[in-house]
């Protein structure tokens, strides 16, 4: 990424916070995209004659162009500068927003989701680089500070706006909703930033790792997502599919470690404290999300919640976080980040272990209550590990390592959504097979009947019946795996060596 410039540049301190606010706002509606569609994933599926599973792209699709485009982010903004980077990405993701908007098909949703991904990739490191040029050194903290509330609001308000629009409206203003927000973004971008524009200069781009980057992502994404609907390996495509993602994988290892300008930069991973670090991040992550791809569409499709209800509790979860946020940036320089990091994940995966006692019968507060309370621990988890990442390498290697991390974290999200999704459905076909293999249906038959049901009604209600029982059998399953790899993340945190740097909130996406 390229080096901030000279602070406030050519932007007048009575416009500095205007400058920052709209540049916070653009990094909220990237970060708002990635859950905003959670809770509508029923809707659109509905909409277009898709299931849930597929459905699922919506969300993966979006998720995998981000990771892939990301570190080709320093490359961009220096062959073109940072500044004409973030319009011309603003101006990209409010066309993809509109496209998203108009689909008919689930095929041009999921392409437009994946231009969303691409210019969204741009974007938030973009607006970080930029909220340091605007700002003088002795404000950079709160501008930081302002990004970072970012990166908590957008997954807290993100199922509720997306809930909202979809119950009250439809689900195609989730992304409409997006065009004036890009619309107000470059028009004031263009005013003011322009005076921070840096310089352009002719740089090498690893053309033959970013091939084998999307080459082993996609064919890894292609697997997760489509391995359950195809039985997995008995089916030839998901066999190729699978190797050709592995060999990708390895050629790409040892062509990014021998390359002089990798797109990403592997050799920061000889650090223990960082690929340790590394490795709980997209561990922890990945299990904090996987609720967040499961719950909504339970409580709708199966408890009956409407759309608002649905992202109203999910957001509970951010919200909490964004309570215990002061409290840790307080904490992180004066106690060991690791200690912060293994009771934060530890108490989320509590929180997992608790709603595994959630049954068909709770309600919203049952439900809602012990998300908020997750919520509580989930920045003792992220700030303090995103700081080890980025402390435990070399200054000039910060950037580096700020991409791999955010590469990972995006990853870690895409491969929870598929792994989630796959698990919760073969564990509910299971769950019903067991259900089925013991159920007396003459009894409930004959009670049913006898309260005035024809035959034909009293089998659906059995077998509604057991689909619920099933599902949410599958979802406290899913729970229990989560908690195990939660808390087998919390104690690995401890093989990492206590950091020498302490400090707060890291310059990182």
């Amino acid at each position: 990424m390229s080096e901030p410039s000279p602070p406030s540049a050519g932007i007048s301190p009575s416009r500095q916070m205007v400058a920052g606010l709209v540049l916070a706002l653009a990094n909220f509606m990237v970060i708002l995209d990635l859950t905003i569609a959670n809770v509508s994933i029923p809707h659109v599926a509905g909409n277009l004659g898709i299931t849930l599973e597929q459905g699922a792209w919506i969300i993966t699709s979006y998720a995998v162009a981000e990771a892939i485009c990301v570190p080709l982010t320093g490359w961009i903004a220096g062959r073109f500068g940072s500044v004409r980077t973030f319009l011309f990405s603003m101006v990209g993701f409010g066309i993809c927003s509109f496209l998203c908007g108009i689909s008919v098909t689930l095929g041009m949703l999921v392409a437009s989701r994946i231009g969303q991904g691409i210019f969204g990739a741009f974007l938030m490191p973009m607006s970080q680089t930029l909220l340091l040029s605007v700002f003088p050194p002795e404000k950079r903290n709160m501008a930081m500070g302002l990004w970072a509330v970012t990166l908590l609001m957008g997954p807290a308000l993100g199922p509720m706006i997306g809930g909202y629009l979809t119950e009250n409206y439809s689900w195609h203003w989730i992304f409409l909703i997006n065009i004036p927000v890009a619309i107000l973004c470059i028009v004031v971008g263009f005013s003011l930033l322009r005076p921070i524009e840096t310089e352009r200069q002719i740089l090498p781009i690893d053309f033959v790792g970013l091939a084998l980057l999307i080459l082993w992502v996609g064919c890894l994404q292609l697997v997760l997502d489509l391995g359950r609907n195809h039985d997995w390996f008995a089916d030839p495509m998901i066999v190729a599919l699978s190797i050709a993602s592995c060999v990708g994988f390895v050629v790409f290892v040892i062509w990014e470690l021998g390359e002089d300008h990798p797109i990403v930069d592997l050799r920061v991973l000889r650090h223990r404290g960082f690929s340790v670090a590394l490795t709980v991040l997209s561990l922890a992550f990945a299990g904090y999300f996987a609720g967040f791809v499961i719950v909504p569409q339970w409580q709708q499709a199966w408890l009956g919640f409407p759309a608002t209800a649905a992202g109203l509790s999910s957001s509970f979860s951010a919200m909490g976080g964004l309570i215990t946020a002061p409290l840790v940036a307080y904490l992180m320089s004066r106690h060991d980040p690791r200690l912060l990091v293994s009771g934060g994940v530890a108490w989320i995966a509590a929180m997992a272990l608790l709603r595994t006692t959630w049954t068909t019968d709770s309600d919203f507060w049952t439900l809602s209550l012990p998300q908020f309370v997750q919520g509580l621990g989930v920045t003792f988890m992220m700030l303090p590990l995103m700081t080890l990442t980025l402390n435990t390498v070399d200054e000039n290697e910060v950037a580096s390592a700020a991409g791999l991390q955010s590469f990972m974290r995006t990853i870690a999200t895409a491969v929870a959504t598929s792994i989630t999704l796959s698990y919760w459905g073969d564990t509910q076909r299971l769950a019903r097979s067991d259900a089925v293999a013991v159920l007396q249906p003459e009894a409930a038959q004959a009670s049913l009947a006898g309260l005035g049901f024809p035959p034909d009604q009293v089998r659906q209600v059995l077998s509604n019946m057991v689909d619920l029982e099933a599902t949410t059998m599958a979802l406290i399953h899913t729970f229990w795996a989560t908690t195990a790899i939660l808390i087998f993340a919390a104690c690995l945190i401890w093989l990492a060596p206590r950091p020498a740097k302490t400090g707060g909130m890291p310059i990182g996406h």
